[in-house]
């Protein structure tokens, strides 16, 4: 540039003796070498125009707002407990003076006065800084990808198939007790809506890969092939990982609405009745407490639950005037409803009938009490104090309502 205006600065001489047929000649000239739009060219050769300034030269634009209106901006910021420009701009207008008086920020009369006419964008440019530091801006939520998000179809409850089977909706439990700080344990649970069969798996975190190892880990233990995936629209579950690993199987892939549970109902209900009322909610984050978590998912409570847990389905809805009867059908166990299925083969269903006959309810449930026992021993004894709840002793199932829950 200063080269370019070296060259100007030596043409304007003779452009501006030359007569208009010349200047004309002169400007082509001058447009091919610089490159310049010829009504920008016509400006600078104009004798009014300065050449020689260098850029740094030029003058700066006045700083009002400078170091000392930021440091008390960023006072009274913080006691507000860190709002944006638009709240905080009339805050200032009434509370500054109230702070002023109270000795809780100390500025200049000149400085109050600018912190009075300062406007909301300006304060959010101002505090940009302080903000970075402070990491007001971490996204401790952060959404899926937005175009595999737009690639991923929403699927709401009544466009459900509820008599093909390998049709699941997904969802995590976290086992973190009163506080989300850390890594713990989260519970990948799983149901098929046309049946009502359950399975779970415990993982540590919620990583992409973790939890593409629960899903496969899942699927094998199913009766049937997976048909396909329902999470909501949580990013542990929306990743190019189970996206690829879905499309290589030829599983499909849909998703809830944001924000609506009721989309997710299946799962849901199970999340309460396999996952809550076994386990509560105290906090599970050790190796120990996921093997016993994951042997029970593995073997005893899968089988009690698919086995001997009947499930009522709802069969119609009629609303009269401002009331809904609902119909359900004949209370069956998960396991009923696949051997009175046409769309199971022969040799699962006598597989199937071979592990009911082999099973013992009651002594399901005495092994399943018994790992129960032994995971909470191992919660008390990770504790600090080590004691068992005096009020419902040795299970966190019986413990689950008084212990408190996440927010």
């Amino acid at each position: 540039m200063y080269s370019r205006n070296q060259y100007l600065k030596a043409l304007r001489e003779e452009y501006l003796k030359a007569p208009k047929k010349e200047k004309g000649r002169l400007l082509d000239e001058a447009q091919k070498r610089t490159g310049l739009n010829r009504k920008y060219l016509i400006r600078k050769l104009r004798p009014s125009n300065n050449l020689d300034r260098r850029k740094e030269e030029r003058r700066r634009r006045k700083v009002i707002y400078d170091g000392e209106v930021r440091a008390v901006l960023a006072k009274v910021w913080e006691i507000f407990d860190y709002p944006c420009g638009q709240r905080l701009k009339p805050l200032l207008l009434t509370e500054l003076e109230r702070l002023l008086r109270l000795g809780e920020v100390e500025c200049t009369a000149e400085v109050a006065a600018k912190l009075l006419q300062i406007s909301p964008r300006t304060i959010d440019i101002k505090l940009a800084h302080q903000r970075e530091v402070l990491r007001l801006k971490q996204n401790r939520h952060p959404q899926p990808q937005p175009l595999l998000y737009q690639k991923i179809p929403v699927k709401l409850t009544g466009e459900w198939d509820r008599e093909e089977p390998g049709n699941l909706q997904l969802d995590f439990v976290a086992h973190c007790g009163s506080s989300a700080g850390g890594e713990f344990i989260n519970s990948l649970s799983a149901v098929d809506i046309a049946f009502g069969w359950w399975e779970g798996e415990a993982i540590m975190g919620r990583a992409q890969v973790r939890t593409h190892a629960a899903l496969q880990q899942i699927g094998l233990r199913f009766p049937f092939p997976l048909g396909e995936i329902h999470p909501d629209n949580d990013s542990a579950m929306i990743n190019d990982l189970l996206w690829r690993y879905c499309e290589k199987e030829h599983i499909r892939f849909s998703r809830s609405r944001p924000n609506k549970k009721n989309d997710n109902a299946w799962v849901e209900q199970k999340n309460w009745t396999h996952v809550r009322k076994i386990f509560g909610y105290l906090r599970y984050d050790t190796e120990k407490e996921l093997r016993i978590i994951n042997d029970l998912y593995h073997n005893e409570l899968r089988l009690y639950k698919n086995f001997f847990q009947p499930v009522i389905k709802l069969v119609a809805k009629e609303r009269i005037g401002g009331r809904v009867k609902r119909r359900y059908d004949t209370p069956k166990t998960p396991y009923q409803r696949l051997m009175e299925s046409d769309g199971i083969d022969t040799q699962t269903k006598e597989e199937l009938g071979r592990i009911y006959h082999s099973l013992n309810p009651a002594e399901l449930k005495r092994a399943i009490n018994k790992k129960l026992d032994a995971l909470y021993r191992i919660y008390c004894a990770k504790t600090e104090s080590g004691t068992v709840h005096p009020l419902k002793k040795q299970s966190p199932r019986l413990v689950t309502k008084y212990v408190a829950q996440p927010s």
